[in-house]
């Protein structure tokens, strides 16, 4: 899967960045089919946040969060995509069942 990571308002760090390519990594363990993942992570004053589109064979899962700090941010927005991609995999393998 290829991950790209920018930023807006933000420099992207090497130690984030890698943060960011590990946690959304993970998501390729529970779904195979995933082509490409883009996320952007934004800062507003005081206000993190970080939103992820997954390219997928079909469709196209997108996430945000907001958090304290940028990485529990990242984290939350994880567990967004992690929720919406095993969905995502339910809904495909309940079509390819014989009713």
């Amino acid at each position: 899967m290829d991950i790209t990571v920018s930023g807006q308002q933000i420099e992207i760090t090497a130690p984030l960045r890698d943060y960011a390519l590990e946690k959304v990594g993970r998501i390729q363990r529970h779904f195979d089919h995933a082509i490409a993942a883009d996320v952007v992570l934004h800062v507003e004053k005081k206000r993190y946040s970080a939103e992820a589109n997954i390219r997928a064979k079909g469709a196209i899962i997108h996430a945000d969060a907001v958090g304290a700090d940028m990485y529990a941010a990242i984290d939350l927005l994880t567990d967004k995509l992690d929720r919406q991609v095993l969905r995502h995999k339910e809904k495909v393998m309940d079509q390819h069942r014989p009713g």
